[in-house]
């Protein structure tokens, strides 16, 4: 009877281990602000990094961009130690490496992990891909800001092992990453991504699968609130602006913020939860965000949005 339970408990423990597999490989798909970001914060953990995308020279500049981010942490934390510091960079830079194949690089992965363009076919055909390819363990997520993860998810077959992990900009300063779970996220899953956000150093909050998650689900009503507010000329932007910050303490006024967000990423947002939603008032359209937008005036990465940056 003894050797049973010793037999049973032994078997128990092995799917424990299965199910909360560490996860110590990450490859992530998309070497822009984001992906590199990500990356970045999880070399520095100690986590083994493979960055993806598209070509040569995009992975170049983003590991060039990793490394001038780390030099600025070094001059604040080793700034009597530069050869400590040195060595940290070296360090953290070890733990990345690249490739232009998501496919052979998700083969080896614990989390793979998409910070790509908003477009939720591209996102699907990716991840259709990979799931052929990624071991079975492996969980998927989605950098999405605003695109429902269950149907990032829907392209693959393993719903169970797919959630979403929302990080912030800029990633190595945001310490906010929201943690979103399906309705067919097992729980295993869930709290594995809850647990390598901490790895991160990051602290981790629990989302449903709803638009906009928690931060953009409030956040983005009330910039277009403010926009709409000013387009009835209750209010002109820089008075907004203003009055926010000094009236609700916020960093910066909602124009301000939308400029550093990007216009066309505002819409791109509203422009998804409106065709879901279309009777919602706060998912209302704003004539002039959409004609800033028409006309290219995107924010701060191009010069103008609501204000001038030339």
């Amino acid at each position: 009877m003894m050797a049973f339970f010793t037999q049973q408990l032994r078997r128990s423990l092995s799917t424990s281990a299965l199910r909360h597999v560490a996860i110590k490989h990450v490859t992530i798909i998309g070497g822009g602000q984001m992906g590199a970001g990500i990356a970045q914060v999880a070399a520095t953990t100690g986590h083994s990094v493979t960055l993806v995308d598209t070509s040569e020279d995009i992975l170049k500049k983003a590991v060039k961009g990793i490394e001038g981010s780390l030099k600025r942490v070094v001059k604040k934390k080793f700034a009597e130690k530069p050869e400590a510091g040195e060595e940290f960079i070296q360090k953290v830079l070890q733990n990345v490496s690249t490739s232009t194949d998501a496919g052979s690089a998700a083969q080896s992965s614990d989390l793979v992990l998409e910070a790509i363009v908003e477009n939720l076919k591209v996102k699907q055909d990716l991840f259709g891909r990979l799931d052929k390819l990624a071991p079975e363990h492996a969980i998927f997520a989605s950098n999405t800001s605003s695109l429902p993860i269950s149907d990032i998810a829907s392209s693959t077959s393993r719903l169970d092992r797919f959630g979403g992990l929302h990080f912030f900009n800029p990633v190595p300063m945001m310490k906010l990453v929201e943690v979103i779970g399906t309705s067919a996220t097992s729980q295993e899953t869930f709290d594995s991504l809850l647990n390598f956000s901490k790895m991160l150093g990051k602290t981790p909050v629990s989302c449903k699968d709803t638009p906009g998650f928690i931060v953009n689900r409030l956040l983005v009503p009330y910039i277009m609130e403010a926009i709409r507010l000013h387009e009835r000329g209750h209010g002109s932007k820089e008075d907004i602006d203003v009055a926010m910050k000094l009236g609700a303490g916020y960093p910066m006024g909602p124009f301000e913020l939308s400029d550093y967000v990007g216009l066309d990423t505002m819409k791109f947002i509203m422009d998804g939860w409106t065709a879901k939603d279309p009777d919602n008032p706060l998912f209302g359209q704003s004539e002039l965000l959409n004609k800033l937008v028409a006309e290219g005036k995107y924010g701060r990465k191009t010069g103008e949005g609501f204000y001038k940056y030339k």
